[in-house]
């Protein structure tokens, strides 16, 4: 599965437009109380990029389910809750068929 944020892929040619595809994760870390605040940034930071990961799970398996072998024009979305902790990762792209 190729995924890029292009809306062209060098050396394929997209031969048909399958439909948008998006992948969704939302996570909220358990917060625990630390005076190192590096250790929690490294701890969020980790948590976000498995949040991130698991969308693009999922934006893939949707891609599948068209039948498509690559995403194009791939957009990626984070949020974040600094109260709350609340961490949303939304991707969308166009699922296509390329040779």
């Amino acid at each position: 599965m190729i995924l890029t944020t292009t809306n062209s892929i060098e050396g394929f040619k997209i031969q048909d437009y399958l439909g948008i595809v998006t992948g969704v994760d939302v996570n909220m870390p358990k917060t625990t109380i630390s005076f190192n605040m590096q250790k929690y940034y490294d701890s969020y930071e980790k948590k976000i990029n498995e949040v991130k990961e698991s969308a693009f799970q999922k934006l893939k398996e949707n891609a599948i389910n068209l039948k498509a072998n690559a995403v194009v024009g791939i957009h990626l979305d984070i949020e974040t809750s600094p109260t709350s902790g609340l961490i949303v990762v939304s991707i969308k792209g166009t699922a296509v068929s390329v040779l």
